[in-house]
């Protein structure tokens, strides 16, 4: 299909899940700072009005349950609840953090793969951030949201909010914005008034892929006061295709958040991201799409796949020749146990206009030979 409409969406960094994501990450940045490679985590959270729960397992976690709270505590405050039914200052925060078990640390002490499972990267040349322009633009329209909110004064907007991007394409191209859904919780008595600023971004954001036929959402409901976990209970890794391409590629079920880099279902997805931009930015396909699949104990990938408009073979043997995908490959790559900012960077998705190692371009002087050549070379092989 050439000519279609194609949906995403995209949550704020006060939406209930993404709240909750944060703090997860919060924990693991503060476990990684506190610890070395040998530290271990999988925390789970779970929001709901005034009360934070923590669950999971974690190894050489050196963080107090006081130290604990308190990052929950300026997480949920730096995200801007001050409201009566959730406040960074009221929280009942109940911590069931334990120790990860000894069967897991068999396979993972070693930098085996901290789990079994697949994983997907993609990247095309639509968009500058080479995403697909439906969640490229559904994130950029929170991010314009955040910052009225927070920079320019307008404090009747409260933190939750959402966006959805319905593009229409026409060979294959991106045309026009079909329909577009702007969510924002607002302080009492301000459903008239926020109709303005969501008004505002869409064309500030969209520009002229607003015409006169795009049909536009602003608060579907006609009020939102009500928002944040005490609206609707948040969890962690509920929005995980929020977190990738909207539904444009594949994704592979894993959550992100709350992991530490051990875990392939963060690691391998960002080293498929950044090995598919890489391959779009050095001109060796318009898009690509790539799967990791890994093993619980196991450090060599039990398989890659590649899927472009470019030699997939010679893509795939390339990438398996010059490119190291263990764990320890990829963590050392992104120096992923010394990033500490997992927490920052788990909004508005984990790909994109992000400064962020595996958003970076460039093969690190490794050359990719010409394709036809490759793909003579693996003919023959076979």
């Amino acid at each position: 299909m050439n000519n279609y409409i194609f949906t995403s969406e995209s949550v704020s960094c006060g939406h209930p899940d993404k709240v909750a994501d944060q703090i997860s990450d919060a924990l693991v940045d503060a476990g990684l700072k506190a610890g070395d490679e040998t530290t271990r985590v999988a925390i789970e959270t779970l929001v709901t009005t005034n009360h934070v729960t923590l669950a999971g397992e974690v190894k050489n976690f050196n963080v107090s349950d006081d130290e604990i709270k308190e990052i929950v505590r300026n997480k949920v405050k730096e995200i801007g609840y001050e409201q009566v039914g959730f406040h960074w200052d009221k929280l009942k925060i109940y911590n069931e953090i334990h120790a990860q078990s000894g069967d897991i640390g068999l396979g993972t002490d070693d930098f085996g793969a901290g789990d079994q499972g697949l994983m997907f990267g993609y990247a095309s040349n639509e968009t500058s951030s080479m995403m697909p322009a439906p969640i490229h633009y559904a994130h950029e329209l929170l991010k314009a949201l955040k910052r009225l909110r927070v920079e320019e004064g307008y404090e009747y907007i409260q933190p939750d909010s959402k966006s959805q991007v319905s593009l229409q394409y026409e060979g294959g191209k991106v045309k026009r914005v079909d329909q577009v859904v702007v969510s924002s919780q607002h302080s009492p008595q301000y459903e008239h008034s926020i109709r303005m600023p969501l008004s505002n971004i869409v064309h500030e954001v969209l520009g002229d892929l607003v015409d006169n036929d795009t049909v536009k959402h602003y608060n579907p409901t006609g009020k939102f006061e009500i928002g944040g976990p005490d609206g609707d209970t948040g969890l962690t890794g509920r929005k995980i295709i929020v977190d990738t391409y909207g539904g444009f590629a594949p994704h592979g079920g894993g959550a992100f958040s709350g992991k530490d880099p051990t875990k392939v279902d963060r690691s391998a997805a960002y080293m498929a991201r950044w090995l598919a931009k890489n391959v779009v930015a050095d001109n060796m396909a318009d898009w690509c799409q790539i799967q990791l699949s890994y093993a619980i104990g196991v450090k060599e990938p039990t398989s890659i796949y590649v899927d472009s408009n470019g030699h997939n073979r010679s893509i795939q043997r390339f990438i398996r020749d010059n490119i190291d995908l263990t764990p320890k490959g990829i963590i050392d790559r992104f120096d992923l146990f010394n990033f500490y900012k997992y927490s920052e960077n788990c909004v508005y998705g984990h790909f994109g206009d992000k400064k962020v190692p595996w958003e970076h371009v460039g093969w690190n002087g490794v050359q990719y030979e010409d394709a036809d050549s490759l793909e003579a070379e693996i003919n023959e092989g076979c």
